[in-house]
């Protein structure tokens, strides 16, 4: 087995330019010279899945008033995250990954333990991207319910009302 990649804060984020749910290009070099929480999923319309993009969109308005923009990227295919993002009013990028090339660049793909068994597939991560491209937060293997609310205290925005 080859080791994993794993990204730490200070490395430069790998750049990528995925299709979004409404079909459009999105790059992460088009969002330098802001910040930006790029986050991977495993799967559209999965309990967990479904908490952490609400809450990601439930605090989507504090984290651009702090200067954040929010990038989710799963490998789902475009139409699955479009459904996705109509059904659950999510208002930020959701990019398609599907042959997980950019999954595997930042280390958001490979093994994991699921059930106590080793498996093969999406790490839930989150990464901070500062505005000059640099990663100030990695995080490996998040939890699904509470991430956002453990994010806002890291960056030291006050909880939402």
């Amino acid at each position: 087995m080859s080791e994993q990649t794993r990204l730490a804060e200070g490395d430069e984020a790998p750049d990528f330019t995925l299709t979004d749910s409404e079909g459009n290009p999105v790059s992460l070099r088009d969002h330098r010279g802001s910040s930006v929480i790029v986050y991977f999923y495993p799967a559209a319309n999965t309990p967990g899945c479904t908490k952490q993009a609400c809450d990601f969109r439930d605090n989507l308005g504090d984290l651009n008033e702090a200067g954040l923009t929010v990038l989710g990227i799963s490998p789902d295919p475009v139409a699955k995250l479009h459904g996705f993002r109509e059904d659950q009013g999510l208002t930020f990028p959701l990019l398609s990954d599907p042959d997980k090339t950019v999954l595997t660049r930042w280390g958001a793909f490979g093994e994991k333990k699921l059930y106590g068994k080793t498996v093969t597939g999406v790490i839930r991560s989150t990464f901070v991207v500062d505005e000059s491209g640099r990663i100030t937060k990695a995080m490996y293997n998040v939890k699904a319910t509470g991430h956002v609310a453990k994010l806002r205290r890291d960056l030291g925005l006050a909880a939402s009302a």
